[in-house]
Formats: structure tokens, sequence, C-alpha cells
């Protein structure tokens, strides 16, 4: 059987930092990725991972749908709808450019396997500004997202609720999920499948769209919403490989 071929885009930045001594200053750049556990966990199941971080994603997403045809799953976390819509082409030249939002909405439709993680710039998004609402993406997820700021921060740690046990990605899935620190705040649409949920909002949900399947999960995929207790909590990699397997229409 051919492995699943998952295209992850997005869950990287660059920081840059001033550093003041006295009079003195130098500058430093940072450049980092929050793809180690979801990678890991995908990889050691045989799984085909690969990963498109926010710099490049502007220019190499996906643009036709024999490119998209090219992965069974993909996954965006982290990255807002504007690297999306803003090709090279368009924001620097003006040139008109598909719409990949739409591109993916009829992928999903004809049978992809569509999948958003929660974070800073994923469904609204710190300020609204992942801005999701009211797009393609939208309209098949299994949620609806807000217009403004959706996250909720929980340093004191939020306890997620399986509601679904029966459910295919939850097969084995030890049922007393560790805490997590913040997720989007997301509303369940009426034909979605409530699989788990945390301070009584949806945490993962899924639902069929035409020939495709789409997931939502509301919080990180590591930290620091998914700090280190649960990205190597044992039941993490069961549950991810089974929603890539569901996603992918294997479960």
């Amino acid at each position: 059987m051919a492995a699943i071929r998952v295209l992850l885009a997005g869950e990287s930045w660059v920081s840059s930092s001033t550093h003041f001594k006295g009079w003195d200053f130098f500058s430093s750049t940072v450049y980092d990725t929050g793809i180690a556990y979801l990678q890991a966990a995908l990889i050691e199941a045989g799984i085909h991972f690969a990963f498109l971080p926010n710099h490049l994603a502007a220019e190499q997403f996906p643009n036709t749908p024999d490119l998209l045809s090219r992965f069974d799953v993909i996954i965006l976390s982290d990255i807002g709808a504007n690297t999306l819509l803003l090709h090279p082409d368009t924001w620097l030249r003006g040139q008109p450019t598909p719409n990949r939002l739409k591109l993916l909405r009829e992928w999903v439709e004809g049978g992809g396997g569509l999948a958003m993680c929660g974070g800073y710039y994923s469904f609204a998004g710190i300020y609204g500004g992942a801005k999701y609402y009211r797009t393609p993406i939208e309209a098949i997820l299994p949620v609806d997202i807000f217009p403004f700021d959706d996250r909720v921060e929980a340093p004191e740690g939020a306890q997620p609720q399986v509601l679904d046990a029966a459910h295919p990605i939850l097969t084995s899935v030890p049922s007393d999920w560790p805490t997590l620190l913040g997720y989007n705040e997301l509303t369940l649409k009426a034909d979605a499948r409530l699989l788990a949920s945390v301070d009584d909002h949806p945490l993962l949900a899924v639902r069929m769209v035409e020939q495709g399947r789409t997931l939502a999960w509301a919080s990180d995929i590591g930290p620091h919403w998914c700090p280190e207790p649960f990205a190597t909590w044992e039941g993490y990699t069961r549950l991810w490989v089974q929603a890539v397997e569901w996603l992918a229409g294997k479960r």
C-alpha cells in the first residue's frame, strides 16, 4: 500500500531582537519551527511528510489542482490566509494568480483531506489577523470562525474532554488527556462531528465535505499551547497518525 502523502504548511517564524548594553546595542535574528513532535509521529508511522514553512509558502504552496493532487492530506498550522492569497506575482508585481483558498476547497470537495491546527495565525488568530473568517476554507471546515481575536490563553491549564471515543480517530487513544495551555475559540457547524472539547469549546472536530474530509484541532501541535507533557504523551502519536489516516480515507 502506498504511503499517505502529507503536506504541512506554516509552523515557522523568524524572531528579531535588539539588545541594549548601555550606550551600545546589537541585533540578532532566530529562525525556528514548531513541527518536531508531529513530524516525528507521522514519519515513525511510515507517512510521507513534506513541510513548507511560512516564508516559502507564499510562493511555493500548490497553486494548481495537479500540484494539490500530489498530496492526500494538507495541514494548515499557524499560517495566515494572506500568505496563501498573496503570491509574490500578485503582491509585488500586480499580476493575477490563482486563489489558493478556493483551490483548496475544490480539492477537498473532490476527495482531499484538509486539517487546520490552532495557533496565533490559525482560524481568526491574534488580532483577527489570520483572517479565515468568511473564506472558502471556513466554508469547508467543521467549525465556524469568529471575525475577532479568538485566542484563549489558559496558563493555568485547560483540560480536554473526550466526547466521541468511538470515532476511528480516537481508537485506542487514552481517554485521560494532559492539559493544554490555550486554544482558538470556535463554534461547531451543524453537520460536523465533535470528538473532543476544551472548556466547553470545540477542540477536535471533523466533517465530511462532498467527497472529502476536514478536521479542526483548536490548539497547537506543539509548545506553547500544546506543552511537552501533551506532545510526549502516549496518545499524541496515535491521535495524529489516526487523524491523518482518517483524512486520507484510510479509516
